[in-house]
């Protein structure tokens, strides 16, 4: 647990361990992209701890009971196109859940985000939302996404990444405090190129060996 108030670092061996296998240069995108599905799943899974439940009987092969069941509906938006292989994971946690995408590129000259795509549902002005993206940086991708769900007033927001950096929970903490960020590492800083150190590289290029 991270002592930042927004940020929840999940220290989990098996999270650390599929960690360090994503930061290794030597990890080829086919077992990197099976290694971030994963990240994926688990992270949503410890995500999802605050989700919404209801009531719900139910008949047992013994007798009827009264259940909890999740509360949809849930809306996951990866930011393209890093985003769209932790999205997969997510899914596997959360097979019901809708599926928004923010396409979003960042403009190397300035750090800036540049959008090119987006497709919101509309349940994602009612319910929960997860926004995914591996990484984050300087913060700006995802805070522009959650912009652009503010267009649509969007329920309760979690960015769900792999590693942040300092210096984007703290803007996001500045630019959006409710919002909830889970990672499975904060890493140190970021370089004069707005990478993450030691971080894990360009997680796109990785995924597909671009």
């Amino acid at each position: 647990m991270s002592a930042i108030p927004n940020l929840n670092v999940i220290e989990h061996p098996v999270v650390a361990d599929l960690l360090a296998e994503a930061r290794s240069r030597e990890t080829r995108p086919g077992r990197f992209r099976h290694v971030v599905r994963r990240l994926g799943a688990l992270l949503t899974y410890e995500a999802a701890r605050g989700l919404p439940t209801q009531d719900e009987t139910i008949e047992t092969p013994i007798e009827a009971m009264t259940t909890r069941r999740l509360a949809y509906p849930l809306v996951i938006v990866p930011i393209l196109r890093a985003g769209l292989v932790m999205a997969d994971g997510a899914l596997d946690v959360l097979p019901d859940a809708i599926v928004g995408h923010v396409g979003l590129f960042r403009d190397e000259s300035n750090l800036q985000p540049v959008g090119y795509y987006q497709k919101i549902p509309a349940e994602a002005a009612s319910g929960p939302v997860f926004v995914i993206d591996p990484m984050l940086a300087t913060g700006g991708s995802v805070i522009e996404a959650i912009r652009r769900l503010d267009a649509r007033d969007h329920g309760a927001v979690t960015v769900v990444c792999m590693v942040a950096a300092p210096e984007g929970v703290e803007r996001m903490g500045r630019e959006y405090p409710a919002v909830a960020i889970v990672a499975g590492a904060l890493d140190r800083a970021l370089n004069d190129s707005g990478f993450i150190v030691p971080g894990l590289g360009d997680a796109g290029d990785r995924m597909f060996g671009t």
